[in-house]
Formats: structure tokens, C-alpha cells, sequence
């Protein structure tokens, strides 16, 4: 996935977002073709049996069904243990996750009503909604759209105006997708690697990613270990948020990988099978790369996207480049590695413009390069040696860019990060704080047998990784707060007439993150709003001697201070 732009410029982004949208639905007059009849579908559930479930509740933070279960570790990772039919999976998942996808839910719109607060532009979306999804009921496999209609009746009935609840299910399922295509407005973002063979201190496969999809703390608060055993397929874990039944970070009982990085997109025009509905389906039916790559290849999808496939049978792994209208896969010759940031590698797109613009204007080929770099450093990879590398804050050459800069690999902004071990089926995942908290051990082969739970725990936990230093360190408290202060100075910027800060507000707020370009061109924009030209053309200067993430930034620096210095004349 395209690596995410710090959480502030995410907050001016998305009022473009929402006026890009609000353009969008006048050209497009809401067309009500086509929209009733995927507005009224129901999925067929009839042919699966169901039970609906009672919880028992252990305490505040652990409840049962069956054999179905949610708990609460000590690193704070909400755990989910499964099995059923489609549409029981559904109910299960709802009855035990009801509370936390309630509040899952009540994040995600409430930003959404952040970003568009105007009630005649959000009933505007709503028409949109329903007009952009209309065909994405025909994309998605009738099986998972059973499970949703399950989990959909455990929905808080708050936003029945959005939409009924299955649709809603449904539909957010395609926001991360939309997330992608918007990647210029922000949102998204992950870097991701593969190491076999002498890449690795036992010569296994190992792979690590950085999820940076971003919503907001808040959103990445809960997050959510899933073990499933389905009625069909193959068993399988993956890590996301409540609410999800498809897959960002995955790995099944054979050892198959998935983890997703988005592509240079277009807006697409319709939805069709979100992209973590695809590695859902790889997770849950695919053996090895060949069958995951039949997969991914009959799927429609509406964003372009990387999906790094790793696969124990195979000892190796590969990167399936899809998009709306191409596809391709990336293998790597003479060599057991392979990088996967946000542009595309394959030979299908080597010729295409989009893809090679994204290379030159963004940060994607900078990570990329960073990620050679730590390999370089780093001969013979480890579980603890992967969690350091997908914690390394640094630029090219050990270059300090700023905590929060987008060519980082550790942007500190990640939902989660995992690593795997496919052919041990072992994994690994982070705790908050991002990917600095104690990174927790599961053992595939144990929980999918009568072993689970025997030691009264998921976890293996002897084989966890320890928690960074850096969450404990004075500089991580001056991040937060620096996180904290850019959102009041975004305010002051988009309301000239409010209080102006105290003189020493802006030289505090840079000392909090001073390698980082944003705290001097935000500055600047803040005293040009100001008039107070001289201030802002010297905050300007200071920014374009840092590291800018990207082509565009880089240019609208210097468009403020080429503005500014027309005043000054």
C-alpha cells in the first residue's frame, strides 16, 4: 500500500477529498440507473444452518459461544477464535465483536462527518454511496456476502440513514479500497519484505510488513487477531479491526501469506470486489503461489494493488500486481528477496505512465532503497532483526528526516505491523504504540488443534519480541505531543480571525519534531495566513532544507514561497 502522509496533512487532504467527492456527485447527478436493485439485495442464506449465538461473559474482556470465543491479552490485542458455516461465522463473529465493531463504526463515520460536515454534502454521499457500490454486490462471492449479512445484524442501527446495515458491511469493506485510489489525498500506506535462503539466519522464509492504513488513533486502538475455521478451506489468521471479514495481513494453516500495498490508481468509477475480499479468498483456498495466483486472477477489482504472497510449499514468495485493467506478477530472478513498497515491478507494467511517475514523484522508490540498504546492514535475517527494520525511523544513510516523514519506513502512524515465519507457521504481531509495542507470538499449528488454549493462552508467548525502547523515550512523548500541536496549528492556518499563538507557541511546537520539513512549512503557512511575510518566508527556506516526502510537496513549498516573496517586494 502507498506509504501514508503524516496524520496533519491527512486533515487538509481530506477537505480536498471531500470537495473532489462533492464535484464528482454533481457531474454524475446521483443516476438512479442501476441502483435500485443492488440497494434492495439481500444474499441468499437460507441453505446454511444457524444458530443464533448466546454470549456468555466471562468478564469485561472475555466472552464466549460454544467453542467460539473473544479475550483481551495482557499487550491489549483483542483475540477471536471461530468456526462455522458462512452465516454462522457471521453471527459468531457479530455476537462476540458487537461492542468494538459498534465502536469501530462510530470512529470511522464520525470522521467521515469530519471531513464533509455540511448535511446537504453528506446527503449527497450517501446518495453517491449507493450509486458507486451498485455493482459491487455482483463482485463479491455469495458466501462472504452471507458471513456479512450475519455480522451486519449486530450493527448499531445509529447509521441506518447511511444505509441499511448489510449494505453498510458491505460497503465499508470498499473503503479501504477507495482509501487507495485517494492515496494522493491521503490515507494509506505499507512497506513490506521477503527474505529466504542467505537472506535468513536459518535459511526459512521470513516476511515482514508495516500496515499503514490510517484512520485516526482512535481506529487503531482495538485491534483484532483472528483465528477462523471455516466449514470450507483452510484454516486461517489474520490481523485487522473489528468488523472486517476480509484480509490486509494474513497467513493460513499451509503456510500461504498475504499482505496488500497499494498501487498508483485512478479513481475508479465503480466498485467491484474489494482487494481484501480477493486475499480472504487466497487465504482461505490457496496451497501455494500457482493457486493464489488463479485467484487473484479471476477477481475484478477497482484499484490497483500489490499483494506480497508468501508460501511455505513453495519456499518463496512473489508479488501479484493487479489493477482494473492489468495484471501481472513479479517473481525475482536469481535472488532469495523481495521488496514490496507502492509502485508496481512486473513486466506488465513497465510501461505504464502512471506507475512510472509514482516512482519519480513519490516516496515509494526512496523506501524501497532504504529497505536495500537495511539488508545490506542486516545479512542474515531474524524475527527480532524483521521487527527492527519495520521499526527503523531513519532516512537513506541514517539521515534523520523527522519522526512522522512518509519516507521512513516506520512512519509511526501504523495500525499494525506483522511478521511471519510461514514455513514454522509462526507469526508475529505488533502492540500499540504503531509497531513499538511488544510484538506477540502465535504458533498456527498449535491453535488449529485440541492444543489451543491448553497453557489458558493463544499466545506462544516465550517467543515474543520485546517492546521497543524508543515507545518509553522522551523523544516519543515529544511526538505525541507534536501530533497534538500540528492539529491546532492546521486550525489556526484554516481560521485566520482565531487566536494567534503566543510567540513562543511555533519555536516549542518545532523543537518537538525538529528534522521533519512539515513543522517549518506548516509554520509558514501559518504566518502567511498572518501576513507576516518575513516570519513565513523563513520558515519556508527551512523546510526546503529538510527531506520533503514527495515531488508535489516539494513544489507547493515552493510555490508558498515564491507567493510570499511577491508580498515582500
Amino acid at each position: 500500500m502507498k506509504k501514508n502522509s503524516s496524520p496533519f496533512v491527512i486533515q487538509n487532504k481530506a477537505k480536498c477529498l471531500s470537495l473532489a467527492f462533492f464535484s464528482l456527485f454533481l457531474t454524475l447527478s446521483l443516476a438512479s440507473c442501476g441502483i435500485r436493485k443492488s440497494v434492495r439485495h439481500i444474499p441468499d442464506v437460507k441453505q446454511y444452518s444457524l444458530e443464533v449465538p448466546k454470549i456468555n461473559t466471562i468478564n469485561d474482556s472475555t466472552f464466549t459461544y460454544k467453542q467460539n470465543y473473544l479475550t483481551k491479552n495482557k499487550q491489549q490485542l483483542w483475540e477471536l477464535y471461530m468456526k462455522g458455516n458462512p452465516l454462522q461465522l457471521g453471527y459468531n463473529n457479530g455476537a462476540l465483536t458487537q461492542n468494538l465493531m459498534q465502536k469501530q463504526e462510530e470512529i470511522f463515520f464520525s470522521k467521515v462527518e469530519g471531513f464533509v460536515p455540511s448535511k446537504f454534502k453528506q446527503k449527497l454521499l450517501r446518495g453517491f454511496l449507493k450509486w458507486y457500490n451498485r455493482k459491487m454486490y455482483l463482485n463479491v462471492r455469495e458466501d462472504y456476502q452471507a458471513e456479512l449479512y450475519g455480522l451486519s445484524q449486530y450493527s448499531s442501527d445509529k447509521y441506518n440513514f447511511i444505509a441499511p446495515k448489510y449494505l453498510r458491511s458491505l460497503y465499508l469493506h470498499g473503503a479501504h479500497d477507495i482509501g487507495h485510489a485517494m492515496q494522493d489525498l491521503a490515507m494509506v500506506g505499507c512497506t513490506s519484505l521477503a527474505v529466504w535462503n542467505d537472506n535468513t539466519e536459518d535459511g526459512d522464509l521470513l516476511i515482514g510488513r508495516n500496515f499503514d492504513f490510517y484512520v485516526g488513533d482512535e481506529f487503531a486502538k482495538n485491534k483484532l487477531v483472528e483465528f477462523i475455521e471455516p466449514d470450507r478451506g483452510i484454516p486461517y489468521m489474520s490481523v485487522s479491526w473489528p468488523g472486517m471479514i476480509g484480509v490486509v495481513s494474513g497467513m493460513n494453516k499451509e503456510g500461504i501469506t498475504v499482505t496488500i500495498n497499494a498501487g498508483k490508481s485512478k479513481i475508479p468509477l465503480t466498485a467491484k470486489t474489494p482487494i481484501s475480499l480477493v486475499t480472504r479468498e487466497i487465504l482461505q483456498y490457496a496451497k501455494n503461489i500457482d493457486e493464489a495466483i488463479a485467484i487473484a486472477e479471476k477477481r475484478k477489482v477497482f484499484v490497483s494493488e500489490s499483494i506480497l504472497v508468501g508460501s511455505a510449499n513453495d519456499k518463496n514468495a512473489v508479488i501479484i500486481e493487479v489493477s482494473p485493467k492489468n495484471f501481472g506478477v513479479y517473481k525475482v530472478q536469481n535472488s532469495s528477496r523481495v521488496f514490496c513498497t507502492n509502485h508496481f515491478q512486473s513486466e506488465a507494467y513497465k510501461d505504464d505512465k502512471k506507475n512510472k511517475k509514482h516512482i519519480l514523484e513519490s516516496h515509494s522508490e526512496y523506501r524501497y532503497e532504504k529497505l536495500q540498504e537495511l539488508l545490506e546492514e542486516n545479512k542474515k535475517l531474524n524475527p527480532e532483526k524483521m521487527a527492527a527494520i519495520l521499526r527503523d525511523r531513519s532516512g537513506l544513510k541514517g539521515e534523520k528526516i523527522g519522526y512522522g516523514n512518509e519516507k521512513a519506513i516506520n512512519q509511526l502512524l501504523a495500525h499494525h505491523a506483522v511478521i511471519f515465519s510461514p514455513e514454522k507457521k509462526l507469526v508475529w504481531v505488533s502492540s500499540n504504540p504503531y509497531q513499538l509495542g511488544e510484538f506477540v507470538c502465535y504458533d498456527l499449528n498449535k491453535i488449529f488443534s485440541d492444543q489451543r488454549l491448553k497453557a489458558g493462552e493463544l499466545a506462544t508467548s516465550q517467543l515474543n519480541i520485546a517492546k521497543d525502547p524508543f515507545a518509553d523515550s522522551e523523544e516519543f512523548e515529544n511526538y505525541e505531543q507534536y501530533k497534538i500541536m500540528s492539529s491546532e496549528v492546521n486550525e489556526a492556518i484554516d481560521n485566520v480571525k482565531g487566536m494567534a499563538f503566543t510567540d513562543d507557541f511555533i519555536p516549542y511546537y518545532q523543537s518537538l519534531n525538529p528534522d521533519f520539513w512539515l513543522v517549518y512549512y506548516q509554520a509558514g503557512k501559518y504566518y502567511f495566513s498572518r501576513k507576516e511575510y518575513q516570519k513565513a518566508e523563513a520558515e519556508f527556506k527551512k523546510a526546503l532544507t529538510k527531506e520533503i516526502t514527495t515531488v508535489p510537496d516539494k513544489k507547493a513549498v515552493e510555490k508558498y514561497l515564491k507567493k510570499t516573496q511577491k508580498h515582500l517586494d
